[in-house]
């Protein structure tokens, strides 16, 4: 089950990156890329960092599959992807949770502090709509008001609280992709913004 979500949500921001494409009206070759990115930067960032090679992408052509389904999903019904962007934001979100729990189970992995790990999972959730938004000359969504990173930030502080009553992995990781997901919806449902910062 998590590595089906794994998949879904590496699909879910590829069609995210697709749509964000659509609105720079690039090429058909510059749309993959941003799809790609968008998809499996934040992963690829990770494991880069902590020297875990070939990057997890190009050990498993699955990636590749589904990032290439998004692609042409998005590409033959652009047009009625308006109708589907609720769904693609559940998915998107599933992914942000799932992805969160991946980057802390990687650096769990290799022995980093929990800090360390839970700025991989914000990376692994975060860093591909980050690469996306710099593509395609905007500032970033996680530098802005939305309420983003700080949520993946939660959930691994969750995370590691409740590893401490050593509860089994699979109710730990339901839980915290659970308070993960809530928390973005709620976010977005009642405009919960962080404060901006500026002069005067």
């Amino acid at each position: 089950m998590f590595h089906l979500l794994d998949i879904i949500g590496t699909m879910a921001f590829a069609i995210s990156g697709v749509l964000t494409a659509f609105n720079k009206k690039l090429d058909p070759f510059g749309v993959y890329i941003i799809a790609f990115v968008t998809a499996v930067g934040g992963g690829t960032l990770r494991d880069v960092l902590i020297g875990r090679t070939p990057v997890v992408w190009m050990q498993d052509i699955t990636y590749v599959y589904m990032i290439s389904i998004g692609f042409f999903i998005a590409l033959i019904f652009r047009k009625k992807l308006d109708k589907l962007r609720t769904s693609l934001f559940l998915f998107d979100t599933i992914g942000l949770g799932v992805f969160t729990l991946i980057g802390l189970e990687r650096g769990i992995e290799v022995g980093l502090h929990p800090v360390i790990c839970i700025a991989l999972g914000t990376m692994t959730a975060c860093f591909g709509g980050v690469i996306r938004d710099i593509l395609c000359n905007e500032i970033p969504i996680i530098f802005r008001r939305e309420i983003y990173a700080t949520i993946c930030i939660i959930g691994g502080l969750l995370f590691f609280a409740l590893k401490h009553f050593n509860l089994n992995n699979d109710v730990l990781y339901l839980v915290t992709s659970v308070v993960i997901i809530s928390i973005r919806l709620m976010a977005v449902k009642f405009k919960w913004y962080l404060p901006t910062m500026g002069r005067g």
